[in-house]
């Protein structure tokens, strides 16, 4: 699929593609940190059919619905084409050293060769996690890896 990224001067960013059926969706980044959502009239796609807006809160929202089941898919997949491969779900206990502390101090990928590719804090999917990603008491964290790997990753959390 094809992003067509344009600066719009003075107010932000416009990324926009065109779905097999041929509809054209956009999403116009202003600077405010503010998001629209638009749909592009198919007969002239320089007219706006419908426009959501969107606070920077609720933006982060539905990209995290939209990722959360592709990163589910995503894992499956993997499950079925790698012998071998396990994916933990690993409970941030109370008392936890690491609580309270980012991901990248975790070093989990390094000390242990499993990937953290997910956390689940309130029922909702962070995917992907960033390494300034805090961790706090009963999330959830979604590691991919080797059986051994996982559960170094479960030590962890657990003990450091």
């Amino acid at each position: 699929m094809d992003v067509e990224r344009t600066s719009l001067p003075g107010i932000g960013l416009r990324h926009m593609f065109t779905t097999r059926r041929g509809r054209q969706l956009g999403v116009v980044s202003h600077r405010t940190g503010r998001r629209d959502v638009v749909i592009y009239d198919k007969e002239d796609p320089d007219s706006c059919v419908v426009s959501v807006e969107l606070t920077g809160e609720e933006a982060n929202g539905l990209a995290e619905l939209l990722e959360s089941d592709r990163v589910v898919e995503r894992l499956a997949e993997l499950h079925r084409q790698v012998e071998g491969l396990v994916t933990e779900q690993i409970p941030v206990p109370a008392g936890s050293p690491y609580a309270g502390r980012p991901l990248a101090d975790t070093r989990a990928r390094t000390r242990t060769g499993a990937s953290i590719v997910a956390v689940v804090r309130h029922g909702e999917v962070i995917a992907s996690p960033r390494p300034d990603f805090v961790f706090a008491t009963d999330d959830v964290v979604v590691a991919v890896g080797t059986g051994d790997g996982t559960a170094a990753v479960a030590d962890i959390f657990s003990s450091g």
